[in-house]
C-alpha cells in the first residue's frame, strides 16, 4: 500500500505511538494528540508491531492508553481520504488493527486498557477489546461508523454482541448514541470507573497487581473465554481438562499449589 511503513520486532523508532517497558509491564501510548489519536496507516502498524513485542514470556501486563484529551477517536479521515484508493488503504489500516487486536486477544499477558477520553469508532472497539478496562469520569463511547457512511471494525462486530447482546449492539451501531463512562459501565462495556486524575495511578497499580499473578493462567483464562461462545459443552470442557492439567504440571502451578498448602505468598515466575 502506498505510503505505509512495515514495522518488525525490536524497532524501537515509534512515530504515532510510544512503547516502554518496565520489568514485566509493558505501556503502550496511542500519540497522535494533535490529531485525536486517530488511526493511520503508521498508527495502526506500529501497534501491531508493539503488540507482538509484548507477545513474550518477559510481559505480563500491557496497559494501553491515549495521549491528551482522547484515547481514540477512531480511524483518521484526512489520511484515508488522501490515498489513491480509499478501500484499499483502509482495508491495510484495518488489517493492522486486526492483527494487533487479535495478538492482544491470545497473549498470555493481561491487557488494561486506560480510556483516558473520547473513544470513537475503531477507538472505542480497542479500547473495550482489554482484558481490564478502566475508564475515567469524563470518558465517552460510541461508534459513529454509519454517521460517515462506513461500517464498524476493530473486532467491535465480535465482542459488542458477547458483552452486551445483539441488541444494545444494534442501537450502538445503527443509531450511535454516546454513552458516559457511567453508562458504558452499567452496559457491561467498562470494568471500573475511576476520576480522571485518578486514572494513571489506577492503572499502574491494577499492572502491578497483575504483575504477580500468573502469566500462564492468565492466559489459560482468556483462552478459555475466547472460544467458549464457539464451543460445545463437551468442547469446552475438554478445554478446560487440558488447561487444568497443563498448569497442574507448569512451574507456576506447582508453585501456587505448594505455597497454599504452606500459608504462603506464592512467588510466580
Amino acid at each position: 500500500m502506498s505510503g505505509r511503513r512495515r514495522y518488525s520486532p525490536g524497532v524501537t523508532d515509534y512515530q504515532t505511538i510510544t512503547f516502554t517497558q518496565t520489568g514485566p509491564i509493558a505501556r503502550i501510548t496511542l500519540n497522535r494528540p494533535e490529531a485525536a489519536n486517530g488511526m493511520s496507516a503508521a498508527l495502526t502498524a506500529e501497534l501491531a508491531d508493539a503488540a507482538a513485542r509484548c507477545d513474550t514470556a518477559a510481559t505480563k501486563v500491557v496497559v494501553l492508553t491515549g495521549a491528551g484529551r482522547f484515547f481514540c477517536a477512531g480511524g483518521d479521515l484526512k489520511d484515508f481520504a488522501s490515498a489513491p484508493s480509499r478501500g484499499r488503504h483502509l482495508k491495510g489500516v484495518a488489517d493492522d488493527l486486526h492483527r494487533a487486536i487479535s495478538t492482544f486477544a491470545r497473549m498470555n499477558a493481561v491487557v488494561i486498557t486506560a480510556v483516558n477520553g473520547t473513544a470513537a469508532g475503531a477507538g472505542f472497539s480497542l479500547a473495550v477489546a482489554g482484558d481490564l478496562v478502566l475508564a475515567a469520569e469524563s470518558a465517552s463511547f460510541t461508534m459513529a461508523y454509519t454517521r460517515v457512511g462506513l461500517s464498524p471494525d476493530g473486532s467491535s462486530s465480535y465482542h459488542l454482541p458477547r458483552l452486551i447482546g445483539i441488541v444494545r449492539t444494534k442501537q450502538l451501531m445503527l443509531t450511535n448514541p454516546t454513552l458516559t463512562a457511567s453508562q458504558a459501565a452499567d452496559w457491561g462495556l467498562v470494568t471500573e470507573v475511576v476520576a480522571d486524575d485518578q486514572l494513571a495511578a489506577r492503572a499502574d497499580e491494577l499492572a502491578a497487581q497483575m504483575a504477580t499473578t500468573a502469566s500462564g493462567s492468565n492466559g489459560g483464562v482468556k483462552a478459555l473465554l475466547l472460544g467458549t461462545f464457539g464451543n460445545g459443552l463437551e468442547e469446552q470442557m475438554e478445554l478446560e481438562g487440558r488447561l487444568i492439567a497443563e498448569r497442574a504440571e507448569s512451574a507456576d502451578g506447582r508453585e501456587g499449589v505448594d505455597a497454599f498448602l504452606a500459608k504462603r505468598k506464592p512467588e510466580f515466575s
